[in-house]
């Protein structure tokens, strides 16, 4: 990992296409016929597939690829990526990692980012004839990417963690570090995921959606580097 970049790593993220299970059920075949797809060509999504997902194992994580949008608009965005100082990762609850290029442009509309996000899935990569992507994606768990990018430090954000003020991030979270924080709208991270973290803390005392916790710990990191 570079040393002079943090980490962003969006862990155990609500994307994925629609799994086998699923793809006899009629709202998943009414969907993809609609868009002209396969079953499996196409992304589980709780607000179109809520009555299919009712049997899913850990359903109350899954099918909300807008919690990756958000996020990854306002990272690409941020002024720390804008100055160089930062890598994203995407890993899914079916332990898949996309690395994302610091110059994507995230389509802002949502039914487009969910094209791109089929079409990723799909080939592994996109654009599918590139020799050099601008995002790819591998089968990987969590503790295969912490492998293999070596940051510094693993801190990971959560409410079950020790209560920090925003202003002390810069003291616990250096560039060489990585950070983590919930790519899923409810429920608790896997045992696995605390198990690959060196520090858990925690911004607020109740439950805080992805990107608001996002948003403030880029723009402490920016006013720290002095980006901002």
């Amino acid at each position: 990992m570079n040393r002079e970049k943090y980490a962003l790593i969006l862990a155990e993220s609500s994307l994925e296409l629609v799994p086998r299970s699923l793809w006899k059920h009629p709202a998943v075949i009414k969907n993809a016929r609609r868009r002209g797809k396969k079953p499996a060509e196409i992304l589980l999504d709780t607000s179109i597939h809520y009555h299919a997902m009712k049997t899913l194992p850990k359903r109350e994580k899954r099918g909300r690829p807008d919690i990756v949008h958000v996020s990854l608009l306002l990272a690409l965005n941020s002024p720390l990526n804008q100055e160089g100082m930062l890598n994203i990762f995407v890993h899914t609850i079916e332990d898949y990692v996309i690395s994302v290029k610091p110059e994507v442009r995230i389509p802002k509309n949502y039914n487009r980012f969910i094209g791109l996000m089929e079409q990723l899935l799909k080939y592994g990569k996109v654009p599918p004839e590139a020799e050099e992507p601008l995002m790819f994606v591998k089968t990987m768990k969590l503790k295969d990417l912490i492998d293999k990018i070596k940051p510094r430090k693993v801190i990971l954000f959560s409410e079950k963690g020790e209560k920090i003020r925003l202003t002390e991030i810069p003291k616990f979270l250096w560039k060489g570090d990585a950070f983590i924080i919930g790519g899923f709208p409810h429920g608790d991270f896997e045992e696995e995921t605390y198990a690959v973290c060196n520090e858990v803390y925690s911004l607020y005392s109740k439950t805080l959606e992805t990107w608001t916790v996002l948003s403030r710990i880029l723009t402490i990191l920016e006013m720290d580097n002095n980006v901002l």
